[in-house]
């Protein structure tokens, strides 16, 4: 069915190449020609809201409520994460939490690159796209939840599908 959806427009197809022998994992998503079917108040709602808050309560409001809501998204999963014995339990446990808020993330590890999260989709990257900073707040409550350091990264799309994120953790 996702094979079929992906030839009509509906679904971009994301192929992760093995680094060991067996299949290449696929995953899919929502293209651009299905988000009418899909009709929410989600980016533009969220950039609208943000916008009227600068007109409203001065250029520095948009940046304090986005910092504010990474505070008490910290403040919900404090909890569940610490319970957690290992960072690779953690991280697992961060990236699950992430799924619940509409990210597509996902913890790998490779011996060459190490370990890290990955992420294909997020419902804020056309905020983060407008308020850069926004970027930094979440990368800081990451490295709180975990302890560690984190690394960011964006990875171009291409041939193998659209762009994505990978957030590198250190271990050490």
């Amino acid at each position: 069915h996702c094979e079929s959806l992906h030839e009509m427009g509906y679904l971009e197809r994301i192929r992760v190449p093995r680094t060991e022998v067996g299949r290449p994992e696929i995953s899919y998503r929502l293209a651009p020609k299905a988000e009418a079917l899909f009709p929410q108040a989600g980016a533009a709602f969220s950039l609208s809201l943000l916008q009227q808050m600068r007109q409203l309560h001065g250029s520095n409001a948009p940046e304090k409520l986005l910092l504010q809501y990474f505070q008490d998204l910290q403040n919900q999963w404090q909890n569940r994460i610490q319970r957690a014995k290992s960072l690779v339990e953690k991280a697992t446990v961060l990236a699950s939490l992430r799924e619940k808020e509409g990210c597509f993330s996902r913890c790998s590890y490779d011996v060459k690159t190490g370990f890290r999260i990955e992420e294909f989709h997020h419902p804020m990257w056309a905020v983060f796209d407008a308020f850069p900073a926004s970027i930094l707040m979440e990368l800081r409550m990451m490295e709180q939840l975990l302890g560690t350091k984190i690394e960011r990264r964006v990875i171009p799309g291409g041939r193998a599908g659209p762009a994505r994120v990978e957030f590198m953790i250190d271990t050490l």
